[in-house]
């Protein structure tokens, strides 16, 4: 393992902070757009990269998995920090291989067992310490959501906001003032975001499309990669019955601004606003299309013979 002072910053300078928040289901056979991105920030063939599957049912399927596509994707040396409850997240050999980590990998799986086990302990700090220091911090689908200061671990889908439908838990506060949901097209999670939106007027509202990641530097700018599209919600300015709504009802929501973000777009989180845009047309297929929809179009069809 290497020691890592920052990504691509010399001694003394500040480190350029990254963070790559994937909406989950990313492609890991295809073209693998949004992980060869995390590959390279990481430092490619010279990274080291920690893969921390808590929030998974399935850790070491989900570890190999990941070793195996980042391996595809030349990266560098790959390890595994998984503490499967509070205490062993006091573990020093897993900070210690944290700290020495230039990209980190929160894998997808239950909110909430990610704030029970990794947010306030020493390997929690240590996810922090690399982000100051330089190391980019990517997430997937829960890993995305525990991001923020403050993540929904759960909650009720649906397009229609309602009141007290979903549940807020500590993140790892990496990105100050937004809150994430992932899944987001796919899932129909626009209600449930809107209703923290509008219990917490303070906070943008980010939904994240599968196989579509927003990479944030410096907690300022965003660019959007991917497949899908990020969905940005600003309720600072919006009128709404929040506080009076009774448990369960339909939330006024009226005068919310909202900004959907394809890829090619460049958007600035502090004043909320796009400030770039590059029209994208993929030449293949694979670069838009899921990996499991590809499989599907290119299989067989035994109905066909």
């Amino acid at each position: 393992m290497q020691s890592v002072t920052s990504s691509g910053s010399s001694q003394g300078s500040t480190p350029r902070r990254t963070l790559l928040i994937i909406g989950g289901a990313e492609d890991r056979i295809g073209r693998s757009v949004v992980l060869k991105r995390f590959v390279k920030l990481a430092g490619g063939r010279h990274s080291h990269i920690v893969v921390i599957p808590t929030a998974s049912s399935f850790a070491q399927e989900v570890s190999e998995a990941y070793r195996d596509v980042f391996t595809r994707l030349r990266g560098g040396d790959v390890s595994v920090v998984h503490p499967a409850t509070r205490r062993e997240a006091s573990d020093p050999a897993l900070v210690a291989a944290l700290d020495s980590a230039t990209g980190v990998f929160l894998t997808g799986g239950s909110q909430v067992k990610l704030a029970q086990n990794v947010v306030g302990t020493p390997v929690g700090d240590a996810i922090v310490r690399a982000y100051e220091r330089g190391a980019v911090v990517a997430g997937t689908s829960a890993g995305a959501s525990i991001m923020s200061r403050y993540m929904i671990s759960l909650g009720e889908e649906g397009l229609t906001p309602r009141q007290r439908a979903s549940q807020i838990s500590a993140g790892l506060g990496l990105v100050e003032d937004v809150i994430i949901d992932q899944h987001f097209d796919q899932r129909g999670r626009y209600g449930r975001l809107m209703s923290m939106v509008a219990a917490s007027p303070n906070l943008l509202g980010m939904g994240i499309d599968e196989n579509t990641a927003a990479e944030i530097r410096d907690a300022k700018v965003m660019s959007v990669i991917g497949a899908g599209a990020i969905f940005v919600v600003n309720a600072r300015n919006a009128i709404t019955d929040a506080p009076d709504a009774r448990r369960g009802a339909p939330l006024l929501v009226s005068g919310a601004v909202v900004h959907t973000l394809p890829t090619g777009s460049t958007f600035d989180l502090q004043h909320v606003e796009l400030t770039a845009f590059v029209e994208r047309h993929p030449d293949i297929e694979g670069a838009v299309v899921p990996a499991k929809v590809r499989a599907a179009r290119s299989a067989p069809s035994s109905a066909a013979h």
